[in-house]
């Protein structure tokens, strides 16, 4: 039951995340003029739709995207019979079926002459066509106010001992840890949770200060002071000089160009340190956190072509899947269940995935979509703004009346990446339900 209530939320998430960012195509559209016939939620055969004024408003069956239908989204060339305009939209998948069908044209009505979507200044175009993304970004943010302020955000407090590790290398169940490699907390006589009071004679009161003091004493056996069942006791532990991450001023690993942790040599006993709590912030830790979750965004999304080596590798053959590689939305969704149904994950911290995955979906949504190919929505923008490089070239060199980009001369590479992208929604369902990525 819990499962499927993960999945339900996901799905309306995804659903309202769709019919937002058409929605941001098609306020601005409408408010500048343009004539908007459709707002369509999905693809293939129409479950139920309703006309309001000039649009009508409908749900598809398909339900993996959505698409904006406005008139002239390209302008008109020789050729083309007049007073027409040749029908486009919003979607990247049904562009790509209007496109196929080389002669798609929608008649003007009288009036529409201009309400055309290609008579646009370029600043509105521009409006229009990153409205949708834009409204994925506001999404996002919304949504991390909400962990922010509302659930709160993973603290790790206390110096309680959560975890040990007993071999400091990697051996199978039921085999033993080579001599040698014995973690020096297990075998000092730590235990689950003992709460450490001082590490080498200082005064611990969090992860950070232990571990910087445990850090600073790599092969030097010190003093654990640790209160275990209402008495201190006193432990002799060694840590071993091993490599370890490079910790910032905030506990958090440095990282070299490449985003690889810098790894330094410094002691290591093998034990966790303290618990996480939900700790609500103010609204001004949102922008920060939104800044780090886009450039993280962008990072995932450059590196799509590589990962997806390895999605097909692990799909067709006994190769673990990355847990950090893309997934489709099936995916994500699967991911919702499996966090609702989880039972060693309490209800705030089932919440704060639910909507963390909200927020990533909406932010990689933001990312892709302004790339500046054909038929992404950047690509409109990038063809809009060579279009106000053009038009003062075009005037310098004497010539007179309107002068526009044809974008419809880069559908060779809109063809190309539509194809690519249908290939990699294709494959990434298909590793999604065969090997999917779970967390349990």
């Amino acid at each position: 039951m819990l499962f499927v209530l993960g999945v339900l939320f996901m799905i309306v998430g995804v659903a309202a995340s769709i019919a937002l960012h058409e929605m941001g195509h098609m306020v601005p559209a409408k408010k500048f003029g343009v004539r908007v016939p459709q707002y369509m939620i999905g693809f293939g055969p129409t479950l139920w739709s309703k006309k309001r004024g000039e649009t009508e408003y409908g749900v598809k069956g398909i339900p993996l995207g959505g698409y904006v239908r406005m008139i002239g989204m390209y302008p008109p060339k020789a050729g083309d019979p007049d007073g027409s305009v040749r029908a486009s939209s919003t979607g990247r998948f049904s562009q790509l079926a209007d496109e196929v069908r080389e002669q798609t044209f929608e008649e003007l009505r009288p009036g529409d002459e201009n309400r055309v979507f290609y008579k646009l200044k370029t600043w509105q175009k521009v409006t229009v066509m990153f409205g949708g993304p834009f409204m994925n970004l506001v999404i996002a943010a919304v949504v991390m106010t909400v962990m922010v302020c509302g659930v709160g955000l993973p603290k790790l407090t206390g110096t309680k001992v959560t975890s040990l590790t007993t071999c400091l290398t990697k051996v199978e169940p039921g085999q033993k840890c080579p001599t040698g490699q014995e973690a020096p907390a297990a075998s000092s006589g730590l235990k689950l949770d003992d709460v450490i009071i001082s590490v080498a004679g200082q005064k611990v009161n969090s992860n950070l200060e232990a571990t910087r003091v445990i850090r600073a004493h790599g092969g030097e056996k010190i003093p654990f002071v640790v209160e275990r069942e209402g008495r201190q006791q006193t432990l002799q532990v060694t840590p071993k000089t091993t490599k370890v991450a490079k910790l910032d001023a905030d506990g958090n690993p440095v990282t070299d160009a490449g985003g690889q942790n810098v790894m330094i040599d410094a002691g290591y006993v093998g034990l966790s340190i303290g618990q996480y709590t939900l700790q609500r912030q103010g609204p001004g830790a949102v922008p920060g956190m939104l800044g780090t979750s886009i450039k993280q965004t962008a990072g995932v999304v450059l590196h799509i072509p590589e990962k997806m080596k390895g999605v097909a590798q692990a799909a067709f053959s006994d190769e673990a899947r990355d847990p950090n590689g893309p997934i489709s939305v099936v995916g994500v969704t699967r991911i919702a269940g499996d966090v609702a149904e989880s039972s060693k994950v309490e209800l705030g911290q089932k919440v704060l995935l639910l909507l963390n995955l909200l927020a990533s979906l909406n932010l990689a949504l933001f990312v892709f979509n302004l790339i500046p190919l054909l038929p992404l929505d950047g690509g409109h923008i990038a063809g809009a703004l060579w279009e106000a490089i053009k038009r003062p070239i075009a005037r310098a060199r004497g010539v007179a009346g309107p002068v526009y980009v044809d974008v419809t001369k880069a559908l060779p590479v809109a063809y190309a990446v539509s194809l690519v992208l249908i290939g990699m929604s294709v494959l990434l369902i298909y590793a999604d339900v065969v090997k999917p990525i779970t967390i349990r």
